[in-house]
């Protein structure tokens, strides 16, 4: 996937002139994107587009105006890309009670190696993930994930955690559609 350059990163004033627009168009590309399995579980597929709104995002909350805090997002938000043949996901367990909330998570501490997507020949493709997001006690709530789809959009998003959760999505034509394009920039 095409990464963000400092050049396409408006300063943080100049971003809220015209964030109506560009949020817009960055909510579009993550419908596009967006998963939701068993319930709470929610995949958002990574792209050049979603990204950069991210970085934007991020500026304008914290008024980021030095620039090596500009490239340090830049940086830190470009890692959730994936690389040629791959796709990144942000994957968001959305569970409402707190209390339900704490529970599970320290009981889905395994929960990344049972997320997969449907490879085109059927398969289920793991992720890679980052390791510091799951400690002894509990996982986080937002994992960062990366697929190594060979460059082929998947058919669905899954997870088959024994006992605890489990669930299957089929992902739209369009979705895959959106998914491909992203794949092919990244060629």
């Amino acid at each position: 996937m095409r990464a963000v350059q400092r050049p396409e990163i408006l300063d943080y004033v100049t971003y809220n002139e015209q964030r109506a627009q560009l949020r817009s168009s960055a909510l579009a590309a993550k419908r596009l994107r967006r998963v939701v399995v068993a319930d709470c579980l929610t995949f958002l597929f990574e792209n050049h587009e979603t990204i950069r709104y991210q970085i934007h995002e991020m500026m304008r909350v914290e008024q980021i105006v030095r620039e090596r805090d500009i490239l340090h997002e830049i940086e830190t938000y470009n890692e959730l890309l994936g690389h040629a043949g791959e796709l990144g996901a942000t994957v968001l367990i959305g569970i409402d009670d707190p209390n339900e909330r704490d529970v599970k998570l320290s009981r889905w501490r395994a929960l990344p190696q049972h997320l997969y997507l449907v490879g085109a020949d059927g398969t289920r493709i793991r992720p890679t993930w980052d390791p510091r997001q799951v400690s002894e006690r509990r996982l986080s709530s937002v994992q960062y994930l990366k697929f190594a789809v060979a460059g082929v959009a998947p058919l669905a998003c899954g997870v088959d955690l024994p006992g605890e959760i489990s669930g299957e999505t089929a992902l739209t034509p369009e979705q895959r559609e959106a998914l491909q394009a992203d794949l092919a920039e990244s060629e």
